[in-house]
């Protein structure tokens, strides 16, 4: 196993630096002893996993499968040895947080202001993905857990449900009109409709429920954000469906006008995913606690 190990150790610099002259620098070892420790990986596999160019070596494509299950590997094994060191020494520690950008500024960033003002030697990292994307994050080890849009079903995570998340739409001035009263979502989609892109897990749970309607929604414009969606309802391009929770101040002081639908978008929640079975570092788990 320790032979294994080598060779993986090897393999993984020789492709991350494209040398393996690069990679015995990295790795503190002669050029031999990496070339060695490659080749008897190769004989073992049955097959070559790097070719040459002028440029340096590259990887086959069986290189190229590999490396992607050695390099969540080693990521889980590193992630192993700093909850290790955590446990055994309690230091300041490291949290990674995988979030989208609506959650990450209107349910996150509340609860990271105040936790590194009490722990400030602790190392925050928050990568911002789509719900999918964070999923994907979180089993390959990058990150220590995830805060998503429900609904999400998987058998590999644990989702813990959060505070409660009211899709609704809304509008600006040019389409105050439509807030006076209660429509239906006939009427509503022959309105210019402004939605988040494809692919995202709201848009998925929007697009379900208008079909349950009969309808079939056809935006008219199409963003990446909660926030821009605001903004195009704001200047009268059309009406947006957006969180409630997330637009509370503009409802309040006049700036948007919540359009109610006959049948309204059920409430779903905001999910805490972690990997099933794998243990959560000190730093992470005290994080995780303190969020509703």
């Amino acid at each position: 196993m320790v032979d294994n190990f080598e060779g993986y150790r090897a393999f993984l610099a020789v492709a991350q630096t494209g040398s393996f002259s690069k990679a015995a620098e990295k790795l503190s070892v002669t050029q031999p002893a990496v070339s060695h420790a490659v080749r008897r990986l190769e004989e073992r596999l049955g097959g070559p996993l790097f070719y040459r160019t002028p440029a340096g070596v590259r990887l086959t494509s069986e290189g190229e499968v590999l490396h992607k299950f050695v390099s969540q590997a080693f990521h889980f094994l590193e992630n192993g040895e700093k909850k290790i060191a955590e446990m055994r020494e309690l230091i300041a520690g490291e949290v990674k947080i995988g979030a989208g950008d609506t959650l990450c500024r209107h349910y996150l960033l509340p609860h990271l202001e105040s936790f590194h003002r009490e722990h400030p030697a602790v190392k925050i990292q928050v990568t911002n993905r789509t719900t999918r994307e964070t999923i994907a994050l979180l089993k390959e080890g990058r990150i220590d857990f995830g805060i998503v849009n429900l609904p999400v079903k998987d058998s590999q995570l644990v989702i813990r449900e959060s505070i409660p998340l009211h899709d609704c739409f809304v509008a600006g001035e040019a389409f105050r009109e439509l807030a006076e009263r209660t429509v239906s979502w006939e009427e509503l989609v022959r309105h210019p409709l402004i939605l988040l892109e494809q692919g995202s897990n709201i848009r998925g749970y929007i697009d379900r429920f208008d079909r349950k309607q009969g309808v079939a929604i056809q935006p008219e414009f199409e963003l990446g954000s909660i926030d821009l969606l605001v903004q195009f309802a704001r200047i009268g391009l059309g009406v947006a469906c957006v969180i409630r929770e997330f637009v509370a101040e503009e409802l309040n002081k006049g700036a948007l006008y919540e359009v109610r639908v006959d049948v309204p978008l059920p409430p779903r929640r905001v999910g805490l995913v972690t990997l099933r079975d794998v243990p959560l570092s000190l730093a992470a788990g005290r994080f995780l606690e303190r969020l509703p």
